[in-house]
């Protein structure tokens, strides 16, 4: 179902023009089609085994109950959400609300299904073959090992991203998006079996300052704030120069939907484990062209907006981030950390970690960060 339903949506008009095709060969693979595909052959056809050291070893767990819907808010605009609770018979301890980060969704490596990858037109020999490895794969992602261990989790794609409705990348109103979120999972809350669990926030990149304006508007509202690499401060290294700034600021007001803002290749940034980057790039759904000139202004407005009121903040906090990102700065977070106004707050720095470390780094990596935040919500339940 899911499969279908992100390959119907994305052809739509509100995703106009495809992601560029992702490669699958480099030098270290081989640089000829035939040396490629002789290359995809082998991992259809190499038995996988957690046993064997394979970097997909962490299969996905069994029974975890799935429901995906797209729902009409107040302001008529269609936000697809999605939820994978414990198995049944399995008791929840709490309820766990995901924020995605920019230009990401809420499937894919949240959930961990490779089902909806895009190919090019040309679809060649090679292709066919690297799809039928990506869809034989059963790799765990988060949101299916959080709900194994007893957890309802939910998670929506924000207007314009992923499978929800409006202009793919943009951002007209970064607190109209917070209010959107707000909303969507104010209705999941009111649900007959979310009512009477804890209630906590996940936001990652961009979704940690989501779901750190989620809780400044709903100080009350949540049981803890969990934040991956959150994007408090933009990283000077994927940052303009203030001059260009103040033009493109200018230009976002004649140009708001334009996508004019430079910007480096984030996911090289991102993802330290080449093959998961490899596997980023055929994420049909996700946003991966040049930011449009408002989104950018809101990130950089947002972000201004958090870091002066991180005194703020004074729900249980649990901040994890690599310590060599160079996207969102870890600095960042030790500062975030610092002015919380919460004793129950933890910061976690993974050494040699990239941005993405609940996707794009070694397994053993991965394990470890959502073994972390199983761990810190076990205690706060």
């Amino acid at each position: 179902m899911a499969a279908i339903s992100q390959l119907q949506r994305v052809a739509g008009p509100r995703h106009a023009g495809a992601p560029r095709p992702g490669r699958v060969c480099d030098k270290q693979m081989g640089s000829t089609t035939l040396e490629c595909t002789l290359y995809v052959v082998a991992l259809l056809l190499e038995p996988r085994s957690c046993s064997e050291g394979d970097r997909f070893c962490s299969m996905a767990p069994k029974g975890i109950q799935m429901e995906e819907n797209f729902e009409t808010n107040s302001k008529g605009v269609e936000i697809f959400w999605k939820s994978w609770l414990p198995r049944e018979g399995t008791p929840t301890k709490a309820a766990l609300f995901f924020c995605h980060g920019y230009g990401d969704t809420c499937t894919f490596f949240f959930e961990g299904d490779y089902s909806s990858v895009m190919f090019p037109v040309e679809f060649s020999l090679l292709h066919l073959f690297l799809y039928l490895y990506l869809t034989s794969l059963e790799i765990s992602g988060v949101a299916k090992r959080i709900a194994a261990a007893g957890y309802a989790v939910y998670a929506m794609d924000y207007p314009g991203f992923g499978l929800s409705y409006g202009l793919h990348g943009y951002i007209a109103s970064f607190d109209g998006m917070v209010d959107h979120v707000i909303e969507q999972y104010a209705r999941i809350r009111g649900r007959k079996d979310v009512q009477g669990l804890p209630h906590f926030l996940l936001g990652q990149s961009m979704g940690g300052a989501v779901a750190l304006k989620v809780h400044l508007k709903q100080p009350k509202e949540w049981d803890g704030v969990l934040l991956v690499a959150p994007m408090c401060k933009i990283s000077e290294d994927v940052t303009p120069p203030a001059l260009v700034l103040k033009a493109l600021s200018i230009l976002s007001c004649l140009l708001p939907e334009a996508k004019l803002f430079p910007q480096k290749d984030i996911g090289d940034l991102g993802f330290r484990d080449p093959v998961k980057r490899k596997l980023c790039e055929y994420n049909a759904i996700s946003y991966n062209d040049q930011m449009r000139l408002r989104t950018a202004v809101e990130l950089l407005k947002a972000t201004k907006d958090i870091e002066s009121q991180l005194e703020k903040i004074c729900s249980p906090l649990l901040i994890l981030h690599g310590a060599a990102d160079q996207v969102t700065d870890p600095r960042v977070s030790q500062f975030l950390y610092e002015k919380a106004n919460t004793k129950d707050k933890t910061l976690k720095l993974y050494e040699g970690a990239y941005h993405s470390i609940l996707e794009g780094e070694p397994d053993d990596r991965i394990s470890t960060a959502i073994k972390d935040i199983i761990s810190w919500l076990d205690s706060h339940c």
